[in-house]
Formats: structure tokens, sequence, C-alpha cells
């Protein structure tokens, strides 16, 4: 007759049996598996970072002519300002002071505490004319005056198609946390990219 055996035995013989058990193993990757893999996730974390830093616009309305006309591809930076002040001549995205849900490209003319006055189409910032190549003469306001001191964290930007512009002359001074970002280059249409 058959005698069933001790609890002991079979906790011994299922250990018996794990030990002898080989473990899965991990499957190798080969380098070149593994450069691909880190060069993809690289790559995606890049253009991450870019999205965040940079996005392109089209530009609507010739309030910047020549320079940047209607329907333009531009580059913004986002972050530029995040660390440091525009600089008079750059050129901005910025939310439109009646409108924050608009954006403008403008010109920085005058920077906080400058002294900015216009008069007969000329611009003279803390008493020197400021050299405008970027305008063409035919598109300058000769009716245009003004004098005004720019407030504290504050910016005067003015189109450079002036008879065309809405402007720091229609809409006031933009504050700083009103500058979405820098135009960093004109990449559309290629025949006039840069």
């Amino acid at each position: 007759m058959f005698e069933p055996e001790p609890d002991a035995d079979r906790g011994q013989q299922k250990r018996a049996r794990r030990e002898h058990k080989p473990l899965p193993q991990r499957p190798h990757r080969s380098l070149a598996h593994a450069a691909i893999s880190f060069g993809a996730k690289s790559f995606v974390m890049l253009l991450m970072c870019w999205a965040l830093c940079f996005n392109f616009s089209e530009v609507r309305g010739g309030s910047m002519m020549p320079g940047i006309q209607d329907r333009d591809r531009i580059l913004v930076d986002h972050v530029s300002y995040l660390f440091g002040a525009p600089t008079r001549g750059d050129i901005v995205v910025l939310r439109y002071p009646m409108d924050p849900s608009l954006d403008y490209v403008k010109r920085v003319v005058g920077l906080p505490g400058d002294h900015v006055q216009i008069c007969a189409g000329y611009v003279w910032v803390n008493d020197e004319l400021v050299e405008e190549p970027y305008v063409d003469p035919d598109s300058n306001d000769l009716y245009a005056s003004l004098d005004t001191i720019v407030e504290p964290e504050s910016y005067f930007v003015l189109g450079d198609n002036r008879i065309r512009s809405s402007d720091s002359r229609e809409f006031g001074q933009v504050p700083h946390e009103y500058l979405r970002g820098k135009v960093r280059v004109r990449l559309w249409p290629l025949t006039r990219a840069g």
C-alpha cells in the first residue's frame, strides 16, 4: 500500500526543484542598440527643449516692412528675455496691450529711462538721432510728434513701416511682461531668409 510522504520531505523536494530551475536570462543589448536608443531619447529631449524655447510664427500685416513682410515665417526665441533685457533695435513679439490675445511684431526703440522724441519722421533717443536704415523713407510718418520718458520695466516700440504701424505712438509703452520673445531669424520665404 502507498504511504504518503511526510510534509518535510515535500518541502525539500520543492526546494531542490527550485534550485535546479534555470533563471530567465535578460536579453543582451548590443552596443549599437544602446547607442541608437540613447540617440533617439536625446533627440526627443532636444525637440522638447526646442519646442519650449522657440516657435515659428507667421507674420500678419505689413507694419515691419520692408524687412519683415506679411506672411513671412519667423523664428521666435522665448527664453532670451527671461535671463536678460531687450536691447535697443531688437525685433520682438509682444502681446498687444489693447488685446493681449493678439501678438504684434515691433522693434524696440526705447529702454527703461530713455527719453524718446519723434518729430518730422525722425527719432531721437536721449537727445541722439537714431540711425534707422531699416525704415524706408517713403513709409515714414512725417506728421508724428511725440516726447516721452520710458517708464521702468517698460519699452517703447515702433514698427518699421511707420505710416502703417500700430505701435507705442498709439497704445503706449509696453510692460516687460508683455514681451513674448525675440525674433531670431526670418525663415520663409527662402529667397529672403535671414
